[in-house]
């Protein structure tokens, strides 16, 4: 047995980038356990300026922040944003026990170690059968700034501020980074949120979305602006001064289509309403949608053609949907999942 107070610590985070803040609690978490199992939150999704880095990309920064022997103790577990604390406190709980078991460890020298930085630290108490180890908080470090100063710079030298907030080994991770094709589709979706939020500001915004299926295929769209250009998601906008949600979402679903069907037989094909108001459902800021279900009875699927915001229509098998997840707009995996449990 060894003798740390702790088998594993679990450690949570989105780290983008890993920082020198974070490398200091790891550092701390190491010092009272033999493994530290590094949650690795937001993970599966499309990169967005928010989360630029795959998960896989996080764990090569983090681990090139390590030398070797520390680097042998750290375990990194994927878990996906599910925008339901329950179901994702559940998610990390079951992957973390399944980490467990494979290292042989005893479940019951299992802590969970982290800082209440704000009101952002909640999930931490999320745990309530994992002891709570409160780590102190290591130096005056913040993932946004960073990201900030990474995508705002012209060039690599303008990034040289980077060497004092990030660890070496994260130095050249983002100058390598820095040259791929993603650098730029992120700094062009970077600078369209900030001059996004300039002209409208954070919110709070109503939005509406709407979900048709048909024969076992639901209706998306491929977004033609930032932010998201090129992703697919549910047709859907903001609301207008005088309409009803329902109304609102037959609109955008109309002018973003072409569907041809009537309102009447819409509201008819009714199937449900959910509200989706996760504060960090969309980078645009707070933005609370409303989703419409409308199951249609038909026998062949109605022609399409993207217009307004939409690049293109079409048709997608519902059986599809789960493999399309890197491929998808903010959190409408999970909306569609909501209503038509694709993701099992």
């Amino acid at each position: 047995m060894s003798n740390k107070p702790f088998d594993a610590i679990v450690l949570i985070g989105r780290f983008q980038p890993f920082h020198n803040g974070h490398a200091g609690l790891l550092q701390a978490a190491l010092a009272q356990a033999g493994r530290v199992l590094i949650v690795l939150g937001s993970a599966h999704q499309a990169r967005t300026a928010r989360n630029p880095f795959t998960w896989e990309e996080r764990a090569a920064m983090i681990t090139a922040s390590l030398d070797g022997n520390d680097a042998q103790r750290v375990s990194f577990i994927p878990i996906r944003n599910y925008y339901n604390d329950r179901r994702w406190a559940a998610a990390v709980e079951e992957s973390v026990q399944q980490e467990t078991k494979k290292k042989g460890l005893a479940t019951r020298r299992v802590a969970l170690a982290g800082h209440h930085k704000d009101e952002s630290s909640y999930y931490l108490d999320l745990f309530p059968h994992w002891t709570f180890v409160a780590l102190e908080r290591q130096g005056d470090f913040d993932a946004t700034p960073i990201r900030r100063i990474y995508f705002d710079a012209q060039n690599v030298a303008e990034q040289a501020s980077l060497q004092k907030l990030v660890p070496q080994g994260v130095v050249r991770f983002l100058a390598a980074w820095s040259a791929l094709p993603a650098f730029t589709a992120m700094q062009a979706e970077h600078r369209a949120i900030d001059d996004y939020k300039k002209k409208w500001g954070s919110g709070p915004f109503v939005t509406l979305d709407a979900i048709v299926t048909v024969a076992a295929h639901v209706l998306l769209v491929r977004r033609g602006n930032t932010p998201g250009a090129g992703l697919w998601a549910l047709p859907g906008g903001f609301l207008e001064g005088r309409e009803r949600l329902w109304q609102g979402a037959i609109r955008e679903l109309k002018e973003e289509t072409g569907l041809n069907i009537t309102h009447a037989e819409l509201e008819h094909a009714l199937r449900g309403v959910a509200v989706f108001d996760h504060p960090e459902r969309s980078q645009r800021g707070r933005v609370i949608t409303h989703a419409h279900w409308f199951d249609l009875s038909l026998n062949a699927l109605p022609d399409v053609a993207g217009a307004d915001d939409a690049a293109e229509a079409r048709w997608i098998p519902v059986a599809e949907l789960a493999a399309m997840e890197s491929r998808l707009f903010e959190d409408h995996l999970h909306i569609l999942d909501h209503f038509l449990k694709v993701t099992g």
